[in-house]
């Protein structure tokens, strides 16, 4: 038995990267994973890897109406939603007086935005059931800032303010609310980001503690906890998974 033996767990963004290993994590912990992602092909590959218990979603977190229907679908299906995973981002590196608003636009839309829409059309799914955990992926540019990522460092920022404040408003329906903070993972992602220059990354390796990036596992790992049981004492916390990069 895992720690989420049959919850119906929702995971954005779980078609690459973080995301998928949070899908793999939860279900090999027995949940029901509903894979989802702006590239349906992508949610469905995760899924079809899975096996039984996962089910994917084209999913776009900016749209609340296409939230709205996955969820509607969800609970048809299921009955409740026991466990949301908001892990959907994106990001490109630029000076922020090299940026413009339809840029900003789009990065407050994915990082922040999105978070709205699925805690909005899910929480009160979880309050009608009595309880349920939200775990949402901010980032340590979120609390310490990172140059290039302005923008994206000030929505992951205001996911940890909205976190805190939910938590607070929910609790008394059992509803835990807490915030994973990626420190530098090996992604495609952070690649894109200038990951890919040896340079850059074994620089960054030397000022992490642990000297490592994380991988998509060990973030996997601290979510699939905050999901659990195990954390139901636990809420408005963020945890930082960053080999010691950062420590508060």
């Amino acid at each position: 038995m895992g720690r989420l033996t049959d919850k119906v767990t929702v995971v954005t963004g779980a078609g690459a990267g973080i995301g998928r290993a949070i899908a793999t994590t939860c279900h090999a912990e027995g949940a029901i994973v509903i894979v989802t992602d702006l590239d349906g092909a992508a949610a469905q590959a995760v899924a079809a890897e899975l096996g039984e218990r996962a089910i994917p979603y084209a999913v776009d977190v900016t749209d609340r109406a296409s939230v709205a229907a996955m969820v509607s679908d969800v609970v048809t299906a299921y009955g409740r939603i026991d466990v949301l995973v908001n892990n959907a981002g994106w990001d490109l590196a630029v000076p922020f007086v090299q940026s413009e608003p339809d840029f900003w636009a789009k990065v407050i839309a994915i990082n922040y935005v999105g978070v709205l829409h699925t805690c909005r059309e899910i929480l009160p799914v979880m309050i009608e059931a009595g309880g349920g955990h939200i775990v949402n992926l901010s980032s340590d540019a979120g609390r310490v800032g990172s140059s290039g990522e302005a923008v994206y460092s000030g929505a992951k920022a205001a996911i940890i303010g909205f976190s805190k404040a939910i938590a607070r408003e929910v609790a008394r329906h059992g509803i835990n609310v807490n915030v994973v903070c990626p420190g530098p993972t090996d992604t495609a992602l952070f690649n894109s980001l200038g990951g890919d220059n040896p340079k850059l990354r074994d620089g960054l390796t030397r000022a992490i503690p642990l000297r490592r990036l994380a991988t998509p596992a060990d973030i996997a790992a601290a979510v699939a906890f905050f999901a659990s049981d195990e954390a139901s004492y636990l809420t408005g916390q963020t945890l930082s998974v960053s080999g010691g990069l950062t420590m508060s």
